[in-house]
């Protein structure tokens, strides 16, 4: 199956001891692994030689897992379809035609395409997630704070997270528990008592609403209560969080802009640009709004468990169908943007087939800050009700 996801193979057998043994594990293109490129998917770093592993590796070998491929991404690790200035878009392996979301676009493809067992990816506003719920796999935001970026070439450090894309919750948990540190044991499923769902601020795709309503009734029928919650700021968090990373990354790439501009991919040079117009005193005002979100959260999980809402509000584009890459940016990441403000894990599951294109739906499940467990059990327990993570796409290549 050629997807385009891997950049470089790396000659790694997997460990026969640890609670990873054996498992085969690709990383982002801008995870380093010593002696292996790691290109962040630009042509400013085609031919850049990572001299030391990423802290997040070092955990993965002790753990026993091999780390055999980095896996292709948006450059920089902005933009929502994995469009890069270095290797080629990745292919969605349900369908060629369509994104594979982004900006961690190869780890959603490799782990769907059966390439690798699971699969790092980073997560600014969504690409962790986004990546999962276009390709039917699982994908685990974590808290934020917990997983070392030592080693990780930064997007937003005020939002980045390192996390997995996996095939189940089980996975998800088990990976992010060895990047963090703790104990690592997969949870055991728990049927969360109270879970939010949350009300939306816009329109959503009626297939795909109905496929996220129908896996709610999961949790329902098997006696937990779903309370509609409107969360304050919702409608408005989005804009706030992207003044901070595009002000962030101006100023990160600042050099680059000024020198070069031409070596990046067009999309991510129209991203970028956004940011040169955003001042200091924009970035504290929006970071002011971000505290007063997060703190708007801590009320609500005070009541309920988990808060469920779509991945993506949207059935999967396909390449080229927006080409105003920013409106598209900004309706693919409506709904996973806000979780990346809150702090707290947010996991993504398949939810079932969009009845008109067959591509996959997710649903994430939100918990409190440092509740990854919960959250992943929640996922289990759901998981171990419905077969959607077990769907593979068909041969695409």
């Amino acid at each position: 199956m050629d997807l385009n996801a891997v950049v470089s193979s790396v000659e790694a057998t997997p460990g026969t001891s640890g609670p990873l043994a054996g498992w085969r594990i690709g990383v982002k293109d801008n995870v380093s692994v010593a002696g292996v490129r790691s290109t962040r998917a630009s042509a400013f770093f085609a031919d850049h030689v990572a001299a030391h592993d990423a802290e997040v590796v070092i955990r993965l070998r002790a753990a026993g897992a091999g780390i055999v491929a980095t896996l292709n991404m948006a450059e920089f690790a902005l933009g929502v379809t994995s469009q890069n200035s270095v290797h080629g878009g990745v292919a969605n392996p349900w369908d060629p035609t369509r994104i594979p979301g982004g900006s961690s676009g190869g780890s959603g493809s490799a782990v769907a395409g059966g390439l690798v067992d699971a699969a790092l990816g980073t997560d600014t506003g969504g690409s962790v997630r986004l990546p999962a719920s276009m390709c039917g796999v699982t994908g685990l935001r974590p808290s934020y704070g917990t997983v070392p970026e030592d080693g990780v070439f930064p997007c937003c450090p005020e939002t980045d997270a390192t996390g997995p894309l996996t095939r189940t919750a089980r996975d998800a948990a088990l990976v992010s528990a060895v990047l963090a540190g703790r104990k690592p044991a997969a949870p055991s499923p728990r049927r969360p008592d109270v879970v939010g769902v949350v009300v939306l601020p816009g329109p959503t795709d009626p297939s795909v609403a109905a496929r996220v309503d129908a896996a709610a009734l999961v949790f329902a029928d098997g006696g937990t209560e779903l309370r509609p919650i409107p969360v304050p700021g919702l409608d408005t968090v989005r804009e706030d969080l992207y003044t901070v990373v595009y002000h962030d990354l101006a100023a990160l790439h600042a050099e680059r802009l000024r020198d070069a501009p031409d070596r990046f991919h067009p999309d991510t040079l129209t991203r970028l640009r956004l940011g040169l117009g955003v001042s200091a005193a924009d970035r504290a005002r929006a970071m002011d709004a971000l505290a007063a979100f997060r703190g708007g959260l801590d009320t609500i999980f005070a009541d309920v468990d988990v808060l469920l809402t779509p991945t993506v509000p949207v059935d999967v584009p396909r390449i080229g169908e927006e080409p105003d890459v920013v409106a598209l940016t900004k309706r693919i990441g409506e709904l996973t943007a806000p979780w990346a403000v809150h702090r707290g894990p947010t996991l993504t599951v398949p939810v079932g087939p969009h009845p008109e294109s067959g591509m996959p739906v997710g649903m994430q499940l939100t918990g409190p800050v440092g509740a990854d467990d919960a959250a992943c059990a929640a996922g289990a327990w759901f998981q171990d009700r419905t077969s959607w993570h077990e769907a593979r796409p068909r041969e695409t290549g």
